[in-house]
């Protein structure tokens, strides 16, 4: 509303490409209702669908090195669905500022009194649209859309050798891009293909190659490992390509949680030396899991680099039990047998 009311009467600037993504189908049909979506359409705003698109770079995406102010909550490297592009996260209010100008400027010097828009007496609700369960029906998946894919269990030793060895602030685009690449998150087996493709493209291809060895794929991180977007798939699909441990000075709450629901054994190193020292590609051997993770701290021997070092891993009992089993699916499927 704050948007529509600054825009009224006025006209966004000719080379801006100028979206305006509403929150919800109930929020576009309110702001038809009470005449603001004119005010926006006259400006020269395109309308976006009601969809997660807005965020994740899935149309509107700006031309190579082009500059792009969005209202949006992510500006990783290629969130924008390109990956050179400068994006710039900004207030509603400097959006119109800049839409209207065609650069940065602060909304203050555009000379326009700051609306002050009142709360509806009522929101719009339309359920209509919501179906209810039919109860049981066969599952028909077309050619794109595959089970979500089943992990093995943590055997008691684990041997594997470390696939890639990244720094601080990988966020889960760096993981798996999302933009157009999203149109397989229902087919995990292609969309593991894409797997830190934009860090390095041959990673899908070693994991692959050490399954076939029958080892373990580990990742090593620094800090702030999996921060950003909570998508699954980041976990779900490394897990597919037989990722079992990863070993960060820390993970971030929200994929620590997914990594531990696909079976993906979470670890963090209790000093940063040992981060400097491991190198892609040694062999790591973790031995008597199951009484290791008891203990809150394993010993993962570098049989490469021929030292041990300790690493961290604070998981509840459940969280212990998930992981062992393989991921939650496992797990869930177990306890109902």
């Amino acid at each position: 509303m704050i948007v529509a009311a600054m825009l009224k009467g006025r006209r966004v600037d000719k080379n801006v490409s100028f979206g305006v993504a509403p929150g919800s189908r109930q929020v576009l049909q309110m702001i038809a209702r009470n005449g603001a979506l004119n005010h926006l359409i006259d400006a020269g705003a395109r309308i976006l669908e009601s969809t997660c698109g807005f965020c994740f770079g899935s149309g509107q995406s700006p031309k190579s090195g082009a500059v792009s102010v969005r209202t949006n909550n992510r500006n990783f490297e290629g969130r924008s669905g390109t990956l050179d592009a400068r994006i710039y996260l900004v207030s509603p209010e400097a959006a119109v500022a800049a839409a209207l100008t065609g650069k940065l400027t602060d909304p203050r010097d555009l000379g326009i009194d700051y609306p002050e828009i009142p709360m509806p007496e009522a929101f719009y609700v339309d359920d209509g649209m919501i179906l209810e369960p039919a109860g049981t029906q066969e599952i028909v998946r077309g050619p794109n859309i595959g089970p979500l894919p089943f992990n093995d269990s943590l055997s008691p030793t684990l041997t594997g050798n470390v696939v890639m060895k990244v720094g601080d602030a990988v966020t889960t685009d760096h993981i798996l891009p999302a933009g157009s690449l999203t149109k397989y998150r229902s087919n995990i087996a292609k969309y593991s293909e894409f797997v830190f493709r934009d860090v390095d493209p041959d990673f899908p291809r070693q994991c692959k190659a050490n399954r076939e060895r029958n080892r373990a794929s580990i990742i090593v991180a620094g800090i702030g490992y999996g921060q950003g977007s909570s998508r699954e798939h980041a976990a779900s699909c490394p897990m597919f390509l037989g990722v079992r441990a990863v070993i960060a000075k820390s993970i971030e709450r929200i994929h620590l949680a997914n990594l531990i629901n696909f079976g993906i054994l979470p670890l963090r190193f209790t000093s940063h030396r040992d981060y400097d020292r491991i190198n892609a590609g040694d062999e790591l051997v973790i031995e008597n899991l199951r009484e290791a993770l008891g203990k809150s701290v394993v010993t993962i021997k570098n049989v490469t680099g021929k030292y041990d070092f300790p690493a961290e891993c604070r998981l509840t009992p459940r969280q212990q039990v998930i992981v062992l089993s393989g991921g939650l699916l496992n797990h869930t499927k177990a306890v109902r047998l």
